[in-house]
């Protein structure tokens, strides 16, 4: 399965094959640090909307697309609220890999994450550091990078296809 987390209402490229989409349909509430998704129920938020299970629905894909405006080099505050209910995909301990502390694996699949980024006047200093925001991202999740690109519009995603 392919998992799109979006700050768009409506995708402008097309998605082949079997694939869920987040999007701002509805309020999300932030993360308050309750550590539950990962002691009361490991691998769902515990606060009650429509957004509890993005961990599990991230432990079942194999391809994670982040389609976002670019916020000063980061995702979108919706985005990155999607992001941070999610830490439950992850497990709360840490251990080492590759020299470097990292939240253990929860869950078994590897993920290739890629990001498009839209917005105008983006900067060379916002694009190089949505990419490290994207690798370090990529690190904890324990998968690989598989593309970081940017457009001035979501429509000039048109052409691209997942």
């Amino acid at each position: 399965m392919k998992l799109i987390i979006t700050d768009l209402l409506e995708l402008p490229f097309q998605v082949e094959g079997e694939y869920r989409v987040i999007q701002p349909r509805e309020p999300i509430a932030s993360c308050v640090g309750c550590f539950g998704c990962w002691i009361k129920t490991p691998g769902r938020c515990v606060l009650p909307d429509s957004y509890r299970d993005t961990g599990i629905l991230m432990g079942k894909t194999k391809q994670l697309l982040i389609v976002s405006r670019c916020c000063y080099g980061c995702v979108s505050p919706f985005v990155k609220a999607v992001q941070d209910r999610a830490i439950s995909y992850v497990h709360p301990d840490f251990i080492l890999r590759e020299g470097r502390m990292h939240h253990k694996r929860r869950y078994q699949n590897r993920i290739a994450i890629s990001a498009w980024f839209y917005g105008e006047d983006v900067t060379e200093a916002e694009k190089e550091t949505a990419r490290n925001l994207i690798q370090a991202n990529n690190e904890n999740y324990g998968g690989r990078v598989a593309e970081v690109l940017f457009f001035d519009t979501p429509e000039q995603m048109g052409g691209m296809t997942l």
